[in-house]
């Protein structure tokens, strides 16, 4: 096969080249990366992890199972029970989180098969799977020949774990900068939650994204918590590790919220008695005093006070600071050049002590305007408008989860999309939680959005949640479902998610008199057919 030229430096390949067209497109844009800096028209700019998972041959018979296994709400002795005698790879699957969320740089089916082929060899890329996945990925690793480890936080690692010269920017291998312009808070006065709207200006960065696409951002642990962290490790601020110092170090390359098993296994080493005991059962998996759950890394030092660490030795047992996911909550065509998330601040005592989400805080008070900050787009799988604008959409985004909805809108407002729009919101309480309800209002007197169903779950006497509003609306959603309509949710895997699902199938069981079987079938069709989609977490 020879390469056509489009330039006299940029190769490409043609449609007669033996690629399915995704395949193609990345490939031209992989050329054109190396060869111009630009891509060509068509070319689809991946990070190399996406690139290698598109360009791996298609799955065998015996892998196209259907992965039932791949539901965010499923225990994890549930998932691998389903894998039970599948490869590899469909085991080291079932072994995610499910959540295809793309903090990895893959999706949890192509992060299985890069793992199970050796093209990548860390095993803690999985972060809403945490020390769970980390510890059943290991014991699936065992069956590999040079089984692949998790990657090192060592001084000196980044040599070893830097982005290829070919990395795209602005993928999560390469991130460009992004200018923070700013926040507001969403709920009003006597909301019990934080929730805020957060703006960033992508000029210079090279960034492009599309409504239901997701942020990456790179964050930095909160300076009182480094603090603390230095005063358990008895370890000055300035001790040097590598060319840093510890304090840099603990506050922009760590993870400080769960132990890793190896801390454990560190403290083990450096105590006696019945401590060490209870830090072996620990590093195992096990919970002798049942505070594992709850514990950080702040927590975890001083269950054993008096120990002290060698700090490089310390940090070495730490994982690295992965970039957290926001949903994006803005439209380029109505917004070109911004980008907007909607940011729930996790904040909460434990223990006489303030836990405090290490993204979401910085973002909702740490960050100051016009600070520059590394990011990414993680391009979305599977979830995003369909292509026919005149298609119905109904939306399910209770809390945060009205992020890629508030997205969707302003680009059908802004793209004069003919489709109906219909949202179902859900919040605590209508007078302080009601998020973007001018915007909203706005949207309904244009004629953008056809309908809003809301759901209150802490007012009157009866709780009522987003799935109760889409049984009592059976008829209509149902007649919306005969014309085409598509269906989207986003929010919470375990619970809401589930719940949405279940109310569906009844509309469909009741008001399209399927019957239950019929009602789960429905469900089950229109998700094969790209109708029903999900953004969870």
């Amino acid at each position: 096969m020879t390469l056509q030229t489009r330039t006299p430096l940029v190769p490409f390949l043609p449609e007669s080249a033996p690629f399915s067209a995704e395949q193609r497109a990345w490939l031209n844009g992989f050329f054109a990366g190396i060869f111009s800096g630009e891509a060509p028209a068509g070319a689809t700019v991946l990070s190399p992890a996406e690139g290698a998972a598109l360009m791996a041959p298609p799955a065998s018979a015996e892998e196209d199972d259907g992965a039932p296994w791949h539901d965010a709400s499923m225990p994890l002795d549930e998932r691998m029970k389903l894998a039970e005698g599948k490869p590899l790879a469909r085991r080291m699957m079932a072994a995610m989180a499910q959540q295809d969320c793309g903090q990895c740089g893959y999706i949890c089916d192509s992060y299985s098969k890069a793992l199970a082929s050796g093209a990548e060899t860390k095993l803690n890329l999985c972060a809403p799977g945490g020390k769970e996945t980390l510890r059943m990925l290991k014991q699936l690793a065992t069956e590999l020949d040079g089984a692949p480890a998790p990657a090192p936080t060592a001084p000196g690692a980044e040599a070893a774990t830097a982005p290829a010269a070919a990395a795209p920017r602005g993928t999560r291998d390469n991130p460009a900068e992004v200018t923070f312009l700013g926040r507001f808070r969403l709920n009003k006065d006597g909301s019990e939650k934080e929730t805020w709207h957060v703006d960033f200006d992508l000029e210079g960065s090279g960034l492009d994204y599309k409504a239901g696409d997701s942020f990456g951002l790179f964050p930095v642990n909160d300076p009182g918590l480094v603090a603390d962290v230095l005063a358990a490790l008895h370890a000055p601020a300035d001790f040097p590790i590598g060319e840093k110092t510890l304090e840099q170090v603990l506050t922009k390359e760590v993870c400080l919220k769960s132990p890793p098993d190896t801390l454990f296994t560190l403290i083990s080493y450096i105590t006696g008695g019945a401590r060490k005991d209870n830090a072996k059962a620990l590093a195992a998996g096990e919970d002798p005093d049942g505070d594992a759950a709850t514990l950080d890394v702040l927590a975890a030092l001083e269950k054993f006070p008096g120990i002290r660490p060698d700090p490089e030795a310390f940090v070495e047992c730490l994982e690295p600071l992965q970039p957290r996911l926001y949903s994006i909550s803005s439209s380029p065509a109505a917004t070109p050049g911004r980008l907007s998330l909607t940011v729930d601040a996790v904040r909460y005592d434990h223990q006489g002590r303030t836990r405090l989400g290490v993204c979401s805080t910085f973002l909702g008070g740490r960050v100051a305007p016009g600070t520059r900050m590394k990011a990414y787009v993680q391009k979305a799988h599977g979830f995003g408008l369909p292509t026919d604008a005149a298609r119905p959409v109904v939306m399910v985004g209770p809390g945060t989860g009205i992020a890629p909805f508030r997205a969707f809108l302003h680009e059908r407002m802004a793209t004069k999309a003919p489709g109906r729009n219909w949202l179902f919101f859900g919040h605590q309480r209508s007078a302080t939680d009601f998020f973007y309800e001018d915007e909203l209002a706005g949207m309904q007197a244009a004629g953008v959005l056809s309908r809003l169903d809301t759901a209150w779950s802490r007012e009157g006497g009866e709780k009522v949640y987003v799935q109760d509003r889409i049984r009592a609306a059976g008829p209509e959603l149902w007649a919306w479902f005969e014309e085409g309509a598509h269906f989207y949710v986003c929010g919470d895997a375990k619970r809401m998610a589930k719940d949405v699902e279940a109310a569906v199938a009844d509309v469909a069981a009741t008001h399209g008199g399927l019957g239950a079987e019929g009602g789960a079938r429905f469900v089950a069709e229109l998700k094969k057919a790209g109708r029903y989609q999900a953004d969870v977490y």
